[in-house]
Formats: C-alpha cells, structure tokens, sequence
C-alpha cells in the first residue's frame, strides 16, 4: 500500500512534468519581471519625442514606441495588468461557478434544472460581441466620480466583473456533475443520517472532493481570460490608455505593422508564452492530480 498522500503524489508527478515545469518557470519569470518592473525598466509612461519608434538600445532595451516611451517598461506593467485581471477574474468566475454547481448538484429537482438552464443560457450567447457590448456601456452614466473611473483599481475591476459574469459555466457544470456523483457515496449518506446539515456536508465533505477538478478549470480558464482582455483592450474596450497592457499595445502598432513589425511582436509573444504556460500548467496538474495516474 503506498503510504504517501494524495497532495505528495501530485507534487512528485509534477516534479517529473517537464511541460508543466516550463510553464510553472516561464510565469514565475513572468512575475519576477511585473513585480521588479520599477526597479527593471523606467517609467512607462514618460515620453521621449527623440526616441520615437526608437530600436533597441541601452537606453531602451526593447526600443521605444509611437510615443517614444520604452517598451519593456510597458511590457513588464502590462504583464502586471493581464496577469491582475485572469487571476482575479478566474477566482471571480471559480466562485460563482463552484457555488452555483454545489447548489445544483445537492438540491437537485427545480433548483438543479433553473440553474442548468441559466448556464446553458449563458454558455449559448455570443461570448466575444456580449463582452463587448457589456464593456461599451459608460460607467459615468451610474453615478461613478470621475477620479475614481480613472482609477488603475477601477479599470481592472470593471474588466474582472465584466468577464467573470459570463465565465463561470464550465466550473458550475463540472462541480454540478462531482457532486451529483460524491453525494450517493456512503460517507456522506452517514452524514445526512446523524443529522448534519446541507451546508456542513457540502463544505466538509463535497466541497474538499471536488477542489481538484476546480484547481485545474480555474488554471486552464486564464490563458482564454488574458487572449478575452487582450481582444477588449485591442477595441479600446479593456483597458485604455495611459495605463498600459498587452492588448492596448497591440492595438498603438497595428497602423505601423510593416514599418515597425516589433511593435507588435512583444506583446503577442508576450501574450503567446503566456497563454502557453497557463494551458502546460493547467495540463501538468490535470495529470498529478488525476488519483488513476501512473507514477512519473
């Protein structure tokens, strides 16, 4: 009998995972590099009229954009935003998802089939032409003080709600079907019989069984939330200037594609290993934590 729990099986199959460790180092550079960038690049935001469309030296590593400010330093602050709003908005849609799902599973009857239908609803519209009507809408029009719709907290707020409302179905229908599955067992029928709760059975006993698959749909989830944030700043509906991210960047080289095609290359690299690493990741756990696994 193997001694060893299911959290150290994991961690010695990711360990074999050279996928997965890839991916695991390329985001820890990633935020090495968004959490130095004050102390790695300069100012982003400052502006060198001699420097403009400038390549790369010392003074800028990476050159030098439209309007001559540096692009690593814009880089670096851009990995800080993307990387902000997937993980908040993945946590955000993690949570809707995992209750909406515990809900529907325990309960089942008219409960379980109204929230089914509501995610099929959600999952049948549109996904890219809803967040962008969803993101057109003016928020000065809800009473919001201007300086806090300039706010750098603000703007990465309204994205994270914004997707976050709409991506939460695939977790609801992955916790719905666990739970329908872990609730017929026989631990929790002897809970239901010495009296415990709905909410004590689904947090100490469903809820723990079924972090695993959650870990993993969460995890997959940000690589699509950071390419859905990089679309809406690109239509000048995500983030927007002065603040910088990848999709905004992407948008400033698109009318000097051909005269300066690096304009354009770092921040879809960016975007690319990115989106990349999150899905290895996402992979490497789906397989350290699947209990059928051989041992790497």
């Amino acid at each position: 009998m193997n001694p060893q729990s299911p959290l150290s099986r994991a961690r010695r199959r990711l360990k074999h995972d050279r996928a997965a460790l890839f991916g695991i180092v390329v985001l820890l550079l990633l935020a090495l590099g968004a959490g130095l960038a004050p102390f790695l690049a300069p100012d982003p935001e400052t502006l060198d009229l001699s420097a403009i469309y400038a390549a790369p030296s010392m003074d800028h590593w990476l050159g030098a954009d439209e309007l001559g400010r540096d692009v690593l330093a814009r880089l670096l602050n851009g990995a800080r935003v993307s990387l902000a709003v997937a993980a908040a908005t993945a946590l955000l849609a993690a949570l809707i998802g995992t209750s909406l799902g515990l809900l529907a599973g325990y309960y089942g009857g008219r409960l379980d089939a109204a929230l089914m239908r509501i995610t099929d609803g959600v999952m049948a519209l549109p996904l890219l032409p809803l967040l962008i009507v969803l993101a057109a809408i003016d928020p000065s029009k809800l009473g919001i003080a201007p300086e806090t719709l300039g706010s750098e907290d603000f703007a990465i707020g309204r994205i994270v709600l914004i997707i976050g409302l709409v991506g939460w179905t695939t977790v609801a229908r992955l916790v719905r079907a666990q739970t329908l599955s872990i609730k017929a067992r026989d631990y929790v029928r002897a809970a239901t019989a010495i009296g415990a709760g709905p909410g004590r059975i689904m947090r100490r006993h469903i809820l723990p069984n079924v972090a695993s698959p959650i870990v993993v749909a969460t995890t997959l989830s940000i690589g699509n939330i950071i390419l859905i944030e990089s679309a809406l700043s690109f239509l000048g509906l995500g983030i927007r200037p002065p603040l910088a991210s990848w999709g905004n960047m992407l948008t400033g080289a698109m009318n000097v594609v051909w005269s300066a095609p690096e304009q354009a290359l770092w921040p879809g690299l960016a975007i690319f290993l990115t989106v990349l690493a999150f899905n290895l990741v996402g992979d490497g756990l789906q397989r350290a934590l699947d209990p059928r696994g051989e041992e790497g």
